[in-house]
């Protein structure tokens, strides 16, 4: 990590020595004494604009409110990471690593309340959950310690898309959760890259910044897993779901409400 912490030449930390615990595969303050990791901060404005279109369409045609504090979600979590990879500080890691855990723990009440009988228990244990890892977090640097438990959230979500996936009969509907799946692995691919090989990218006439790329997939990851859900909880509550395309690019859902709701 040695290379990492080294700034470029002539220009000065504006926010002072790094203070977080966990570092990337790229110069600091190459281009701006506003900005320490250029590549890893901007990475994270496809994600703030996903969840905005994301954010829209649930608004619009009025999805449950948890959907749309789904996106919500997501949007502070790629703003979190801004201010991280901009200033490598500790309060700033926090501000991006905080929000991850509270973001899965949505997931995971989004994916399974569904067949929750006892309803008010499960919002009830994730929020004293989300709050005491916060209070936890606050006080405690655990670089690998996070990485594991955050890892075990995703995987806990896993058997549960997949339930919703083999029980989905549309074909749109499918690509979307395969795009979900593959952007998923082309991002951790990105991650471990910029991890494992930082070494040997140093001495690289440039940088493919892995972790840039990784924003990048997982902002469009959380972005067709969002889409995904709301196509099967629409079709729980019998919405006539379909997935149509902006542009013919993006996909996202359009319902079709009955007359009585």
């Amino acid at each position: 990590m040695g290379d990492n912490r080294r700034m470029a030449d002539g220009i000065s930390s504006f926010w002072g020595p790094v203070t977080s615990s966990t570092e990337w595969c790229e110069k600091n303050y190459a281009y701006s004494s506003y900005i320490a990791e250029f590549y890893n901060t901007i990475s994270n404005i496809p994600c703030v604009i996903l969840a905005l279109i994301g954010l829209i369409n649930a608004l619009r045609q009025h999805f449950e409110k948890r959907l749309s504090i789904l996106h919500l979600s997501n949007m502070i979590l790629a703003i979190g990471s801004m201010l991280f990879h901009a200033t490598l500080q500790h309060m700033q890691q926090q501000s991006d690593e905080t929000p991850m855990v509270w973001e899965m723990l949505l997931y995971l009440y989004i994916l399974y309340s569904p067949d929750w009988h006892y309803r008010s228990t499960m919002p009830t244990f994730f929020f004293l959950y989300g709050a005491i890892f916060a209070i936890f977090h606050s006080q405690v640097r655990f670089s690998t310690g996070f990485k594991v438990h955050y890892a075990i959230l995703c995987l806990l979500c896993i058997p549960r898309m997949y339930k919703y996936y083999i029980y989905t009969q549309n074909v749109s509907a499918k690509r979307v959760a395969k795009l979900y799946v593959i952007t998923l692995f082309l991002g951790s691919l990105c991650w471990l890259f910029d991890r494992v090989l930082c070494r040997k990218v140093s001495h690289w006439p440039f940088n493919p910044q892995g972790h840039a790329l990784w924003h990048i997939f997982m902002g469009f990851n959380s972005y067709f897993a969002n889409i995904f859900l709301m196509y099967c909880r629409a079709q729980q509550r019998e919405w006539a779901p379909r997935i149509v395309y902006f542009l013919g690019v993006l996909p996202y859902v359009k319902v079709q409400k009955p007359k009585s709701l």
